[in-house]
């Protein structure tokens, strides 16, 4: 019945406890922004050769190459590049700090236990209150007790400390929400590396097939002019062409063989890149590169999507976006360190000067009760604190706004330059055709004696040089719709279940895989 009784006096506390608890937060809640996009991309060719869409775009874009080698490189260099590693680690990092703001929310318990000598200096205070002066000599054994009393003494202890401070104006909860919007941040910081580290893969790959096409059409060019020097030659010996034209037919030769060397520091340089990007060291994909190929065709159609959904496809919106929520969150942090704060303390646990008797529930000791903490004066700490972290969310809101902007700007200029540069591969294609036909008459009109060999001369460098930017034309198509690619923000959406690196307390962590 007592017991009874008690819960029921108890329950008016504990209403009024669970009331307080479940109260609002202060500080602005949270309102997700409004991309502020057109309806529609600007740029979108009716005619071209590859065609941007207004449709959902592939996830795995670089498969629209076609290239099975391409495809290994980028799911290898997404398993051991180590940039991409960090960027996993800092989501670790993130995730631990989730995990202690949320430890904010429960008590804390803490067990202590000493053991100390201690000598209080009572005989002294005795003394100079005349304690020892008004005994009476023949009382030793009186004198003898107060000697005891003063000697020093071992002091045990041993207890359990626990605080607990209520979360009444929502500080740990704003904190909490500040945390996972941080975590988030850093996830989309991952997924923005991710596709970079795709588009440069992806880039690098293409500048080393396209070095490869470009030394395979000068060393085409380079047999053509070796053979123009034979023919100049022979017709020298045979008296049909002066010692002039043979000069000259050797220096276009050279002149063609010494653009080699520069082409081919670029296949170096292209494969060294892909190696690093791989987390390798340079050199270590030479054999498997080594081998020319073509460069991959462009695909016949290029899903683009709308406008509408860049804000939630691209990482950097979301990571501003992760950015301004717990910006705003951190408001009703420092919202809350204006108003009083309540915390429930207790101590429970035994002391005695005797080792052997702490087992006894005599010697314990307890304490337990409320504390409220009131900010009166701070000099003006506090309300700055508001008045940054509004500041701070401000900001963070207008680099949102930026970063929209960025990224539609990314993506028109990307279109730009992918319909004008296809437009100038099939514009100096047919001035391949034209230079070719042209070569082709002069070179049969030079050995009928009906041209100088300046005509040949003339008409060979004006198709080396076309053929070259041909191909340079196409590369950069190729390289326009990677940029493109990775301004619409693509390649993340399949690798979220990346797993995070566990750390040991009392050792190193285990390796990001």
């Amino acid at each position: 019945m007592n017991v009874n009784k008690r819960i029921m006096r108890a329950r008016p506390t504990l209403l009024a406890l669970s009331l307080l608890l479940a109260g609002c937060a202060v500080g602005p809640d949270y309102q997700p922004p409004q991309a502020q996009t057109p309806a529609s991309w600007r740029d979108l060719p009716s005619q071209a050769a590859s065609k941007p869409q207004a449709s959902a775009i592939n996830p795995d874009w670089w498969k629209s190459f076609n290239d099975p080698q391409l495809n290994s490189l980028i799911d290898r260099a997404i398993a051991g590049n180590l940039s991409l590693q960090q960027a996993v680690l800092r989501i670790a990092g993130a995730r631990e700090q989730l995990s202690q703001a949320r430890g904010g929310l429960f008590p804390s318990i803490n067990g202590s236990a000493s053991a100390q000598k201690q000598q209080l200096g009572a005989k002294g205070m005795l003394e100079s209150n005349g304690v020892y002066s008004q005994l009476d000599q023949n009382a030793p054994e009186l004198r003898s007790s107060l000697d005891s009393l003063t000697q020093p003494v071992s002091l045990y202890q041993g207890s359990f400390d626990a605080s607990w401070e209520l979360d009444l104006w929502g500080k740990v909860r704003r904190q909490v929400e500040a945390a996972d919007a941080q975590q988030q941040e850093s996830l989309e910081s991952r997924n923005d590396a991710l596709v970079s580290l795709e588009a440069e893969v992806a880039r690098a790959y293409l500048q080393l097939r396209g070095a490869q096409s470009i030394t395979r059409t000068l060393q085409t060019q380079i047999e053509v002019a070796q053979q123009t020097l034979e023919l100049t030659q022979s017709q020298q010996r045979n008296g049909l062409a002066p010692q002039l034209d043979v000069e000259n037919a050797r220096a276009q030769l050279s002149s063609l063989r010494a653009q080699l060397p520069q082409y081919q520091a670029q296949t170096r340089q292209a494969m060294n890149g892909l190696a690093v990007l791989l987390g390798k060291p340079p050199g270590a994909l030479d054999n498997e590169l080594m081998t020319e190929k073509a460069l991959p065709a462009l695909p016949a159609a290029v899903p683009v999507g709308i406008p509408s959904t860049l804000a939630r496809r691209r990482p950097d919106i979301r990571q501003a976006e992760a950015n301004l929520h717990a910006a705003t969150a951190n408001i009703g942090v420092s919202v809350a360190q204006l108003f009083p704060s309540l915390s429930l303390t207790g101590q429970i646990g035994v002391r005695n000067t005797d080792a052997d008797y702490l087992d006894n529930w005599s010697s314990h000791f307890y304490s337990y009760g409320p504390s409220l903490s009131i900010p009166i004066f701070q000099g003006g700490r506090l309300v700055s604190s508001v008045k940054l972290s509004r500041a701070q969310q401000a900001n963070s809101a207008l680099n949102y706004r930026q970063t929209v902007l960025t990224a539609l700007q990314d993506v028109e200029n990307a279109l730009v330059s992918y319909r004008t540069d296809q437009e100038r591969v099939t514009q100096m294609d047919e001035t391949v055709s034209a230079l070719q036909s042209s070569f082709d008459l002069a070179s049969d009109s030079y050995r009928k004696g009906l041209s100088t060999f300046l005509d040949v001369l003339d008409a060979q460098r004006q198709l080396a040089q076309a053929k070259q930017q041909a191909e340079q034309a196409r590369v950069q198509s190729s390289l326009d719709l990677v940029a493109l690619y990775k301004a619409l923000g693509g390649g993340w959406e399949n690798y979220q279940n990346v797993p995070l690196p566990e750390f040991n307390v009392f050792g190193p962590a285990t390796p990001a895989s």
